[in-house]
């Protein structure tokens, strides 16, 4: 087979099509737990996050919230997923040998956001988010009456095996997916090519340039004290008591479960059975739906 740049681009076009059919048959779950925010700049700064808008009486002039002092900045990063195909194989016509190298590239770029943001849940625990404290934590400062703080806890203590209740019900989620340039196909295959002509070589990879970070601590509930149900009730107390600044309360309203696998039993006796383990009714059977990532074990 003669490799014209009408071969070429056939081909580019096949392995394309490939790429975005494999991204849509790809189970994802990132965007359950984080907004899709789209990035101009090399990075992006949450100020927002901290001067969230009220409804308020209106007496007098209107009252504009501000964006208040805190700040937090993402970076984008940039990620990269590449192969090679012989030119031997394009002349033998044996480009179907390269159709699960695809395949799988597709995979591993449409789960990546997963991997992203859920390894950002993970360590929760320890980063920081908008207001300077660690994004699961038992003092976050809140003014409730004029300008005296107070501390809010979003962290049931423990140092056990980590799992998680949010409230994903609202526009802005508890965590961040910023996309500055989404996962697209790329190609190196003119006979100019450096590659090309010292290793008879064609290259296609993918090139996305993302990262993942937090949003809203109040929406977001971390323990690792055991999952039972004494524990998961005092979560959903917590979460529900969350206040904004000034004093009103949010409503939150915790709707998602998210453990590792090593939970999901607990997790599934905890939301799913009728009754509880030693007899009687389970009062939290289907009080939140449950979301189980492999990418949240150690």
């Amino acid at each position: 087979m003669d490799i014209t740049a009408s071969l070429l681009n056939e081909m580019f076009s096949g392995f394309n099509t490939a790429f975005n059919k494999a991204v849509q048959a790809t189970p994802t779950f990132w965007n359950k737990i984080a907004m899709d925010v789209k990035s101009t700049g090399s990075d992006e700064t949450y100020g927002w996050l901290s001067g969230m808008p009220q409804m308020r009486e209106w007496l007098g002039s209107r009252h504009i919230k501000g964006v208040a002092a805190a700040r937090y900045t993402l970076e984008n990063r940039k990620f990269e997923s590449t192969i090679r195909v012989r030119r031997e194989d394009i002349e033998d016509d044996r480009l179907g040998i390269y159709s699960p190298q695809i395949s799988m590239m597709a995979h591993a770029a449409a789960s990546h956001p997963d991997e992203l943001v859920f390894e950002v849940l993970k360590k929760g625990f320890t980063a920081e988010c908008y207001d300077g404290q660690p994004f699961f934590d038992t003092d976050h400062p809140v003014v409730l009456d004029g300008e005296a703080k107070t501390t809010v806890s979003n962290f049931g203590g423990g140092t056990g095996t980590p799992w998680f209740l949010l409230d994903v019900s609202r526009p802005v989620k508890p965590l961040v997916f910023q996309t500055r340039v989404p996962y697209q196909m790329q190609r190196v295959d003119k006979d100019s090519d450096t590659g090309v002509f010292f290793n008879d070589e064609y290259t296609y990879g993918i090139r996305a340039r993302v990262n993942a970070g937090f949003g809203l601590w109040q929406f977001a509930y971390g323990s690792r004290q055991g999952l039972s149900p004494a524990n998961y009730a005092l979560a959903r107390q917590a979460m529900q008591a969350m206040r904004y600044d000034g004093g009103r309360i949010m409503g939150v309203m915790p709707n998602l479960l998210v453990v590792p696998p090593s939970l999901e039993a607990e997790a599934r006796g905890l939301l799913m059975a009728e009754e509880m383990p030693g007899g009687g009714t389970n009062v939290w059977h289907g009080s939140a739906e449950l979301l189980v990532s492999p990418y949240l074990q150690d």
